[in-house]
């Protein structure tokens, strides 16, 4: 990505190209409540849908499963993970989170951070249907997405609106309800619910999440990029705006 690309591209990849490693919701935080929640084992067959920079997949990956298949549709995800996060049995695959051609009932934990989010509720629910069926019984899918609370229906629209036009992502969050209903719908128990506040452009966070010298180095950059800093800043801008009414959301649920 060069500067020019600043003014259209999507605000995942902005904070990337500026140095930010973790790019979900909750934080680090939830991130390890998910990873914690699967309880991934030796004995465990893996999937990740959308690994992005790899910050959860080396998480998972120290619990040394039997196998881990990240799934990627970004090509040049795929190829940097790929060079970046090596193991015995470890594979990236570039392919779509809703149609993987990974085996039915062949895994015993999926999970997925900020990807549901960025979907219509559609989309949503054939990714999850995905993660169903390369499921087995009793197999174990975790979500960290963003969502709302204390909204109606207006309010509901109006931050979908706002957050699309400043992130460039069709961004769709849910109230916790409203996740557990669909993972409930697609034929999951829901087992575990976790939440933090959504504060992935605050600085304390960002210091927890990164540590201090790197959030020095993140500073630098979007100092030294006018383009990036003024997209970062109309981001921050709209996550303070709806503080209030946005959160993150971690769920673990099981496959009946």
């Amino acid at each position: 990505m060069d500067r020019d690309n600043f003014a259209k591209a999507q605000g995942h990849w902005i904070l990337a190209r500026m140095g930010k490693r973790v790019l979900r919701p909750g934080g680090k935080e939830l991130t390890q409540k998910l990873i914690s929640g699967l309880q991934i084992s030796s004995a465990d067959n893996v999937v990740e849908f959308a690994p992005g920079l790899g910050y959860t997949a080396a998480l998972a990956l120290t619990k040394q499963p039997k196998t881990y298949v990240g799934v990627d549709a970004d090509e040049d995800a795929v190829a940097l993970l790929s060079q970046k996060v090596k193991g015995e049995n470890v594979q990236f695959v570039l392919a779509n989170a809703a149609g993987t051609k990974l085996a039915d009932s062949s895994k015993n934990k999926v999970y997925g951070e900020a990807m549901l989010t960025m979907h219509a509720d559609k989309r949503k629910s054939e990714i999850i249907q995905e993660a169903h069926r390369i499921l087995k019984k009793g197999g174990l899918y975790a979500i960290h997405e963003m969502g709302l609370v204390e909204v109606d229906e207006e309010l509901k629209n109006k931050i979908q609106k706002d957050l699309a036009f400043s992130i460039k992502v069709n961004a769709r969050p849910l109230t916790v309800n409203e996740w557990k209903t669909l993972l409930e719908q697609e034929g999951f128990t829901v087992k575990q619910v976790y939440t933090n506040e959504m504060l992935l452009l605050e600085t304390k966070r960002i210091i927890d999440d990164e540590g201090f010298f790197r959030t020095l180095k993140i500073g630098f950059n979007i100092l030294r990029f006018g383009a990036a800093r003024k997209r970062i800043f109309e981001m921050r801008e709209i996550f303070q705006k709806y503080q209030q009414h946005i959160n993150a959301v971690a769920i673990i649920a099981e496959k009946n």
